[in-house]
């Protein structure tokens, strides 16, 4: 149940970073929004990341959830870097990746599915 809660919270805050994004290019005020926004997706997936494995060592769960919440943990550590560096090239596409990769797994736990490793 808390995988869910943790999942739809992920994919919430992965939405709002291109709105902030957006707010960036067109507002004075948008970099400390968006920067907020990156470190909002960090916390998440770094709470993802530990929810996954304390759902799996001491809740005596699957393993398979870890692998997708450390990818995702890579992922969003290779984004704020590439942010950070001004590589918009590779940043979009990266976050349109990661937001995929948050729908999808969202949509799999709502209904059920397993996730294939």
């Amino acid at each position: 149940m808390f995988l869910r809660v943790v999942i739809a919270l992920q994919t919430l805050v992965v939405f709002t970073a291109p709105i902030t994004a957006g707010l960036l290019l067109s507002s004075p005020g948008g970099r400390a929004l968006h920067s907020a926004s990156a470190y909002s997706v960090f916390t998440v997936a770094v709470v993802h990341l530990a929810t996954a494995i304390l759902l799996w060592r001491p809740g005596g769960g699957s393993p398979k959830p870890i692998l997708y919440a450390a990818v995702f943990l890579g992922l969003t550590l290779a984004q704020v870097a590439l942010g950070i560096a001004g590589m918009t090239t590779l940043h979009l596409p990266l976050g349109v990746l990661l937001f995929g990769m948050s729908v999808l797994h969202l949509s799999r736990i709502l209904t059920g599915q397993r996730t294939p490793v």
